[in-house]
């Protein structure tokens, strides 16, 4: 599992953060050319998003770039300046329908043709952000094959509802819900929107435990002082992971006796407890706090 808690963005006209973005303890960086860089500015961040991909070759984190929406006209030179550069992927603004992330994909397809790499060597996570956009975020989610996550865009989402956003987030329930379903649904991850108070840890860590308990795998950053929480949040507890552990040996020993379901500590164990303990392992897996053979004999009964 590719490990997504967090995706700070680094705005691509500023060469300071852009050369710091190998120390910064993110699971991913999203350059941004989209709304962090001034029309004036658009040219010269292509130009450093660029270089500064093709120097960070050694990479300790994925690599996303923040293009401008495809309707305008800087996204075609976007694309055209930094896909031979190879970032991971595209962080797609504005993906109002799943027709926006299909054009996306066939771009990204003849780009690839001309570098000669393998189809679908590009990632995309689209980016909804709109009352439309979370309308048909369901069918967005399953529009290309490509897409490793869903994100959220809280901004952009509150102004086309024509609503403040608070910090309390009561305006935001519905739609991230919404998102949530789309992303499970289509088997992919969904990150969350921005905390733009950069002071206040607290309100941040309450939102990001709220996302997380919602079904929200990870969240858009704007500072690299907000990893250390977020990661806190996503990381498994001691106590969840010894549970998920128990699950495991409890069903692994009703997959001995013949039977799907077992009793734990006066609980039952069946497919839902079961999928629950593996996502749990699996996540503490990949935090490397773990070391634990996960079998798909024990988890489904398949053999």
């Amino acid at each position: 599992m590719k490990l997504r808690r967090s995706l700070l963005y680094v705005p691509g006209n500023m060469p300071g953060m852009l050369q710091n973005i190998p120390v910064f303890e993110t699971d991913g960086v999203m350059i941004d050319l989209e709304d962090a860089v001034p029309l004036q500015e658009k040219d010269a961040a292509r130009l450093l998003t660029r270089n500064f991909l093709r120097f960070f070759q050694n990479r300790n984190k994925e690599m996303f770039v923040r293009i401008n929406p495809l309707d305008t006209p800087y996204a075609a030179s976007d694309l055209q300046e930094i896909l031979p550069a190879l970032p991971d992927g595209i962080r797609l603004p504005k993906a109002d329908n799943p027709e926006i992330v299909e054009r996306l994909d066939t771009l990204l397809t003849e780009q690839e043709e001309k570098l000669h790499l393998e189809i679908g060597y590009f990632k995309i996570i689209p980016s909804i952000e709109s009352a439309q956009g979370v309308l048909n975020c369901v069918e967005t989610a399953k529009a290309s094959s490509r897409i490793v996550a869903l994100a959220f865009g809280a901004e952009d989402y509150t102004a086309s509802m024509e609503i403040d956003r608070t910090k309390t987030g009561e305006e935001l329930f519905s739609a991230r819900t919404r998102v949530v379903w789309a992303a499970k649904a289509a088997g992919i991850q969904v990150i969350d929107t921005i905390f733009s108070d950069v002071n206040d840890m607290d309100a941040l860590r309450a939102e990001t435990v709220l996302v997380k308990r919602l079904g929200f795998t990870g969240k858009s950053l704007v500072n690299p002082r907000q990893i250390e929480v977020v990661h806190d949040v996503f990381r498994p507890t001691p106590e969840e992971i010894e549970n998920a552990v128990e699950v495991m040996e409890a069903i692994k020993r009703a997959r001995e006796m013949g039977t799907g379901v077992i009793s734990l500590r006066g609980k039952m164990v069946d497919a839902p407890v079961v999928t629950r303990a593996a996502r749990t392992l699996r996540s503490a897996i990949a935090f490397g706090m773990i070391e634990y053979a996960l079998s798909d004999e024990v988890i489904h009964g398949e053999k």
